[in-house]
């Protein structure tokens, strides 16, 4: 089991510089990737996809590539001599037109940024397998932390479905008692009502047959057992089980409710009770599993 709350991050080496990758997730139905990275670097992207799907599908992942250092710090650097003479052929020609020349701050950035010298920014060719080797770095330790996280999931889980097993246990243990208190609730009604009407009178036996039928859970207590069982062997399986996981919990919530409706018995009412809190709180932690 893994959970889709991670973090992984990894620096490498580069020259006098460091790239440095972080990868980290948050909870998310489906599979939402997302890369950061200097636009120099945008033809990596397929590859980082690629890379970083292998090792999620689900949740809302985000990769940040980052390069720090001289090549990284972005400053702009542009040729003085090459400006200075662009503003003094500027002022010749203002001359010759007649025009007052004043240049402003924002013309004199305005030349200046055209006067640029090429970038020191290294090239995506040169840093790729850098890259993606702290690529894979950030995404081992990245899985590692969503598994760590998974195993400590897979204990509350066990421990909850085991609250969940003795309430179900408790339910099988009073059904069968509920039709006899039924039966002897009837009788002290009929006594009290002067009605003399013995335990083997057929309209009294109708009764009770029919209260029997209503209240009876034992198909629902099977299924609830075999959806609990279900569930546990998926917690412990490999691979994605958010999904999965969602629809059996959706069906013991179901077998859940209908053993409410038909219980007509307080005891069997309270675990129902605790049967539906304990689901919700599985509910609310199974949207953390990927």
């Amino acid at each position: 089991m893994k959970s889709m709350t991670g973090y992984g991050r990894a620096s490498v080496g580069f020259g006098s510089d460091t790239i440095t990758i972080q990868v980290s997730s948050v909870n998310r139905k489906t599979l939402d990737l997302t890369v950061k990275l200097p636009e120099e670097w945008a033809a990596l992207e397929p590859a980082i996809n690629e890379k970083s799907r292998r090792h999620a599908s689900r949740g809302k992942v985000h990769v940040q590539v980052e390069l720090t250092g001289a090549a990284g710090s972005r400053q702009e650097v542009w040729d003085e001599a090459a400006a200075v003479e662009t503003l003094d052929r500027l002022a010749a020609f203002a001359s010759r037109q007649g025009v007052v020349f004043g240049p402003t701050p924002e013309l004199l950035w305005d030349i200046a940024r055209s006067q640029r010298k090429a970038s020191n920014f290294p090239s995506m060719e040169e840093a790729q397998e850098v890259v993606l080797t702290a690529l894979e770095s950030a995404l081992r330790a990245f899985v590692a932390m969503r598994a760590k996280e998974g195993e400590a999931l897979l204990v509350d889980f066990i421990g909850r479905l085991e609250l969940l097993r003795r309430q179900v246990d408790l339910i099988a243990a009073r059904a069968p008692l509920v039709p006899p208190i039924y039966r002897d609730q009837l009788l002290l009604r009929l006594r009290t009502a002067e009605l003399e009407l013995k335990v083997d009178d057929e309209r009294v036996l109708k009764e009770l047959a029919l209260f029997a039928d209503r209240c009876d859970v034992t198909e629902e207590l099977t299924r609830l057992r075999s959806h609990l069982e279900q569930f546990t062997a998926l917690l412990k399986s490999d691979g994605e089980i958010g999904r999965k996981s969602e629809f059996i919990l959706q069906e013991i919530g179901r077998e859940v409710n209908t053993i409410g409706s038909k219980a007509n018995d307080l005891t069997i009412s309270r675990a129902v009770i605790e049967l539906k809190n304990e689901l919700e709180r599985i509910r609310e932690q199974i949207a953390n599993v990927e």
